[in-house]
């Protein structure tokens, strides 16, 4: 079985696709899952590097995010609600494989309406951004909201959910290229280049001098964003895409009443699981209406390449969700459409 194995620490560009890794064996409420796409992740060159908080014992297979097809010779567990044949979506460690073992809990059926390349990219990605605006600032119809990497993973589908959810966007990024894409792609209202001197002026003379409700960040922007926040604002700290943990001037934070707010998805299956199911229902819902469509990098990386598409996200070379392509998607579910 092919698959990415890390053996030792390294940077994905030096670690080599191992063509005869072992087959998972399915452990007790598991099901076998061929894996046809896979998200990449910018959390995934910290862990092969050893930088990440969750390290797994070596050797390991990366990646966590994917989406496939329960294997025909798959054992189905009591209560398993699938079986031989159901499209899945789902997330576990070792999704940089042909085929993974994975608890039937952490799958999820994917919408009809959409390929594997689409749903490999759901996991994680969507969810964070569907909590953080919904969850965690309770993002109102008609309020403005400022996302930052606007173009990238969770930034794109920032932008989608909340337009779906009434907000008006501006989406901010660092070239033309990706404006472009959150305006096309996205949906936003509004886009500004944050590269440029002053952006936030641009942020207030948009929103009427009010600045906005709202900020989503997952570069580590908050503390020039919070230049232009409104009276009662919330900003979410999503993560720190730039590398650099900021320090916010906390005068800000009282003089303008804000409040910083902070998504960690991961946690919530430890810490309100019962918020999980009802995130990821009303996701599926709104992706099987057409409402929100995943955005995928227009060059999909096959396995042989996958470390090509980890370096391109370093480099922050992307847009949209990045995915690598393990099998060809045979279409027999778009058949049945």
């Amino acid at each position: 079985m092919r698959a990415l194995v890390v053996r030792e620490f390294a940077h994905p560009s030096k670690i080599p696709l191992t063509l005869d890794a072992p087959e998972p064996k399915a452990g007790e409420d598991e099901v076998i899952v061929e894996v046809f796409s896979a998200g990449l992740n910018f959390y995934d060159i910290l862990q092969c590097q050893g930088k990440y908080q969750h390290l797994p014992p070596f050797p390991f297979v990366l990646g966590t995010e994917f989406a496939g097809r329960v294997a025909k010779d798959s054992p189905i567990p009591k209560g398993c609600p699938f079986k031989p044949g159901d499209r899945v979506f789902g997330g576990v460690q070792g999704a940089y494989a042909e085929r993974v073992a994975a608890k039937w809990k952490l799958l999820l059926p994917l919408p009809a309406n959409m390929s594997y390349d689409q749903g490999a990219g759901l996991f994680v990605t969507w969810p964070t951004s569907y909590e953080a605006l919904v969850g965690r600032a309770e993002l109102k119809p008609g309020e403005w909201v400022l996302v930052t990497a606007s173009a990238g993973g969770v930034g794109i589908a920032a932008v989608q959910l909340a337009k779906a959810l009434g907000a008006k966007v501006i989406a901010a990024a660092g070239s033309q290229e990706k404006l472009d894409v959150s305006l096309r792609y996205g949906g936003a209202d509004h886009a500004i280049d944050y590269t440029k001197p002053n952006w936030q002026q641009e942020v207030l003379k948009i929103t009427g001098g009010k600045g906005v409700d709202v900020i989503y960040d997952p570069v580590g922007l908050i503390k020039d964003s919070l230049k232009c926040i409104a009276w009662k604002g919330r900003a979410l700290v999503v993560g720190f895409a730039a590398g650099k943990i900021e320090q916010l001037p906390l005068n800000l934070v009282l003089l303008k009443n804000i409040s910083i707010v902070g998504i960690h998805w991961g946690a919530y299956a430890i810490k309100e699981p019962k918020r999980v199911p009802e995130v990821y229902g009303a996701l599926i819902n709104l992706l099987s209406s057409g409402r929100v469509t995943p955005v995928v990098y227009t060059e999909v990386f096959p396995l042989e390449r996958l470390a090509d598409g980890l370096v391109a996200i370093e480099q922050r070379k992307t847009w949209g969700k990045v995915i690598t392509r393990i099998r060809e998607d045979d279409m027999t579910w778009k058949a049945k459409l």
